[in-house]
């Protein structure tokens, strides 16, 4: 877009002179046809402007003014005929220049507003009044100029209406929108007479910039100041609070807007509840979603999302199921609901019902249906990364000509999930090179990259960098990536002063991460603090119950692990089991622990059998401690470790796939220390490559090594 200079005039602004304007009847039969109320297509406009011309009463000011009103502010404007009549008026009055001013700067083409604005200063005798100039500088901050926005700045302050509170809102928005967050804020201070508007824009700037903490707290001060807070408030200061994760204060907000009577319409209520949603509290959801009189795809799609996130999949499916338009928005909220909470064969399902509803998917539904693919160890997808076969990502990234910050970060992703931390750092620093702006999603795959790959320091330093070289304030999952990075290190004090030190109430992600590092790490009482904690944010999160149990089974406390058992059946608790899945011929196979439902279940075994001879025959020993089960007899032990979803499926691989062929597997838990060895092992005995991607990441072995240098 060419650069739209806008002369610096040196004259002093004053109201402009209507003198000698001829008056004209307001009553007029023709302006009649032109009331703001009434809605004229664009051939009934062209008659009238013809008529008009006939009778000599277009080249009066004020009729032509409302002619071009009705061109470009109607419903049914049409702003290339209206810029045809603007250039057919002789003089057009000020009114006529604010109108198409105004018009163009809330179009798709604003710079055409601030061209007509430097045609306004160079080629009429007005100068620009308290409604010129909010229109031509929200025409900058949509195209985001900000040297063109400044300059404006200095015709405001040069001005009669350097004071006018409506002009000053709009230079706060203006330098929000430029990413100037410290100018926008001195906008605001120096405000003399500040209104609704003005404590709104401010708030809504800080919010939408992640800084929520500033946000919240000039909501208080906005209170403090005498200023009743109206809807529009209340959906940035509940945006705040859903980008901080804190229910506590999200609840109290709830109840502040109920007890103030502040008017809960629409937009307000879809703000409750996506603040519930992101705070991960289904049920306040729910309550509110069934209280709604009306509600909208946007209502219809977050409590979809909100079900999805609590892993209630029952319930999101009974919304989408009950939704009465199902736009994109709606299909792909269900599609990444199942993908992103580990369910890809639904997601997949609900892709292929999309199909068959002639619905046109968009890049986030193939993104999300890709991932699902990829999930279930489907590497004919082109998804490479998440597919395992890094190489073909890294040539598909290195042809893509234009990368924005959603390739960057995908690319990024890939390569933390295989472990090639050190590598997905470089490309960050190339993707700063190329001057690409991270977000959220970049520093999460960032922090994730340092945690695979055991880069704790490094770790700290970005997660430290974010706010104050990049703007972008740490939310509850990098906490969560940080806490893991610490946690898989062995560092589980330090794990646990992270979380107390956490700007909000720690997440059950947080919690989550610090109880794994305790299992891995094998300390029982953090554990026990964490998983309390975890099940006090969510009482029915069986993977707490599963860790815990584990942790006690590694230490040999087998009353406490029956203990845990009966606590889970008490309450209708199951353990997720093992599963296994693989594509062999287009055809996907599953295997759960001590399967034997497979046709080739005997030759499985038979194959198993042998693969575990050749083995011992090289030294190989299996990891009893890695059998959460109170079973005394050696070879007991040792059967049942044969029996793990991973084993059944290697061997299904060597029988059922011609060498070379890697044998690429999906498995749903995390790898067990034994199953690690024994694919080490088999990838050096038999000489065959193995991929398996567990709930975490990827593991490439060959030549008996593994990519995660049996850090994982």
């Amino acid at each position: 877009m060419a650069t739209i200079t806008i002369p610096v005039i040196s004259r002093a602004v004053t109201p402009s002179s209507e003198n000698g304007r001829r008056r004209l009847p307001a009553d007029h039969p023709i302006l009649s046809l032109l009331d703001e109320h009434t809605t004229l297509s664009s051939a009934e406009l062209k008659k009238i402007h013809a008529r008009m011309l006939r009778i000599g009463l277009f080249h009066h000011p004020y009729a032509a003014s409302r002619l071009l009103t009705s061109c470009s502010l109607s419903p049914s404007r049409n702003l290339q005929y209206a810029l045809l009549v603007f250039d057919q008026i002789p003089q057009p009055n000020l009114y006529s220049w604010n109108i198409l001013i105004r018009a163009y700067s809330s179009s798709s083409r604003p710079d055409l507003s601030l061209q007509l604005f430097s045609r306004m200063l160079n080629e009429s005798p007005h100068y620009p009044d308290r409604f010129t100039f909010p229109f031509v500088i929200k025409a900058a901050a949509e195209l985001q100029m900000l040297r063109e926005g400044s300059t404006l700045h200095g015709l405001v302050i040069k001005s009669p209406f350097h004071s006018d509170v409506f002009i000053l809102n709009s230079l706060v928005h203006f330098y929000a929108a430029c990413g100037c967050l410290n100018l926008s804020r001195i906008v605001f201070d120096h405000i003399p007479q500040k209104d609704i508007v003005s404590w709104n824009s401010m708030i809504t700037a800080l919010a939408r910039t992640d800084h929520y903490n500033d946000a919240l707290n000039l909501f208080q001060v906005m209170e403090q100041s005498g200023f009743m807070p109206n809807d529009v408030t209340m959906v940035s200061v509940l945006s705040a609070c859903g980008r901080k994760g804190d229910l506590e204060l999200g609840r109290w907000i709830h109840s502040y807007i109920k007890h103030n009577e502040i008017t809960q319409c629409l937009i307000l209520n879809n703000a409750i509840l996506d603040m519930y949603t992101k705070c991960g509290n289904s049920a306040d959801a729910s309550f509110l979603f069934d209280s709604m009189k009306e509600k909208d795809s946007i209502s219809w799609t977050t409590m979809l999302v909100a079900y999805a996130k609590s892993r209630e999949f029952d319930a999101a499916r009974r919304v989408f199921d009950e939704v009465p338009y199902r736009d994109i928005a709606v299909w792909n909220a269900l599609i990444s609901g199942y993908e992103q909470n580990g369910r890809p064969k639904e997601a997949l399902a609900a892709f292929n019902e999309l199909q068959d509803a002639n619905v046109e998917p968009n890049q986030l539904t193939l993104v999300a249906a890709l991932s699902a693919c990829s999930q279930l160890g489907a590497i004919e997808t082109d998804m490479y990364s998440k597919c395992g076969d890094l190489e073909n990502a890294l040539y598909v990234f290195r042809s893509v000509k234009k990368r924005d910050v959603f390739v960057w970060s995908s690319m990024i992703a890939g390569l933390a999930m295989h472990g090639r931390g050190k590598e997905a750092l470089d490309f960050f620093k190339e993707m700063q090179e190329a001057k690409v702006k991270p977000n959220h999603v970049t520093f999460t795959n960032i922090l994730s990259a340092c945690s695979h790959a055991g880069l704790v320091e490094e770790g700290r330093i970005y997660f430290s960098q974010m706010l104050p070289l990049y703007g972008i304030a740490p939310d509850i999952e990098h906490y969560g990536c940080m806490v893991d990075i610490l946690g898989r290190a062995g560092r589980l004090e330090e794990a646990m002063d992270l979380i107390k030190s956490m700007p909000v109430p720690p997440p059950a992600s947080a919690w989550g991460a610090l109880l794994g590092a305790c299992v891995v790490h094998r300390d029982v009482k953090l554990g026990e603090l964490a998983c309390q904690n975890l099940l006090g944010l969510e009482p029915r999160n069986d993977g707490a119950y599963v860790l815990l149990s584990n942790l006690y089974a590694k230490a040999g406390r087998w009353e406490d692990v029956g203990r845990l058992r009966k606590l889970m059946r008490d309450q209708g608790l199951k353990k997720e089991p093992g599963c296994s899945s693989m594509e062999v011929n287009g055809v996907i196979h599953e295997f759960l622990v001590g399967d034997a439902s497979h046709p080739l279940s005997e030759r499985i075994y038979k194959k198993l059998e042998e693969i575990t001879a050749r083995l011992k025959a090289v030294g190989y020993e299996s990891k009893r401690t890695q059998l959460l089960q109170n079973v005394e007899d050696d070879v007991a032990k040792e059967h049942a470790l044969n029996l793990h979803s991973e084993k059944l499926a290697i061997a299904f691989g060597l029988i059922s796939m011609k060498e070379p062929m890697t044998i690429r597997i999906n498995k749903n838990l995390r790898i067990c220390e034994d199953c690690h060895s024994v694919a080490k092992l088999i990838s050096n005995v038999y000489e065959r490559e193995i991929l398996i991607r567990d709930r975490y990441r990827f593991h490439h072995f060959k030549q008996g090594r593994c990519s995660c240098q049996d850090y994982w």
